[in-house]
């Protein structure tokens, strides 16, 4: 995939739960390095739509590419989507690191068991991106032993071990007391700063306006505002954002 073809395309997608109408054909791209903050209230489909991208859920309708690979058939074949999961990592909110398992263990996992690396390749591994998210001293510690954001830095070291072109990241500060967002928020940064391309879900309305390139807002489904994330979110033009920033600014 060259610099010039779209990271993830989406076109008129669509997603229902039953009755629900959760994404109504919504439409997009993200460029290879680019960081794309999606924004929206509750229940308006963003986590939905990210975790469409690494085919956690099926689409109904519509066109989904990632990395070239077309997301959009009922059906795909299990090395498909074991391809597809080696070059799209995600950060979900609830860590989901292994509780019996050391640090150094969490991460080596992943690596040889679907990338068919040696331990000691996947240890090496480990290592450099427990260094890069400032946790090489805690390799021996079992997460029961870490604080949420240190847990966070951890999982977010594991997906990076698997040398991912694009991270999704799922509301990764919301589950944090208001102490440890910083230091999470500071890696991610760097993620950006070194050209990965991220889609970040995210009430950090600081960081969607410092880091991002664009925002995405979401409502009810539908993409109701989007463009150059200073812009966005300092000169919003639907009432709609305009509400929501004002309700983020309150805390609410």
């Amino acid at each position: 995939m060259d610099s010039t073809t779209p990271a993830i395309l989406f076109e008129q997608v669509e997603k229902s739960f039953g009755d629900l109408k959760v994404l109504q054909g919504v439409s997009g791209a993200v460029q290879p390095g680019e960081v794309v903050a999606v924004i929206g209230p509750s229940g308006c489909g963003k986590s939905t739509l990210l975790r469409c991208f690494n085919r956690l859920e099926t689409i109904n309708s519509g066109r989904l590419l990632v990395n070239g690979m077309d997301l959009s058939a009922p059906r795909l074949k299990m090395h498909q989507l074991r391809h597809l999961r080696s070059q799209v990592g995600m950060v979900f909110q609830q860590f989901n690191l292994f509780p019996h398992l050391s640090v150094l263990e969490n991460l080596t996992l992943a690596p040889q068991k679907a990338l068919g690396k040696s331990r000691p390749e996947s240890i090496e591994l480990a290592q450099t991106y427990l260094a890069k998210v400032g946790l090489a001293h805690k390799a021996t510690a079992y997460p029961d032993q870490l604080s949420g954001g240190q847990k966070q830095r951890v999982a977010i070291a594991r997906s990076l071990c698997m040398n991912p072109k694009i991270i999704l990241f799922d509301e990764p500060t919301s589950a944090l007391d208001p102490e440890l967002v910083g230091e999470v928020l500071q890696v991610m940064q760097q993620l950006a700063e070194d050209g990965m391309t991220m889609i970040v879900v995210t009430h950090e309305m600081q960081f969607a306006r410092e880091v991002a390139h664009r925002v995405l807002f979401l409502h009810q489904g539908q993409i109701e505002e989007t463009g150059a994330a200073r812009e966005v979110l300092t000169q919003p033009q639907s009432d709609r954002l305009r509400a929501f920033l004002s309700r983020m600014g309150r805390g609410e």
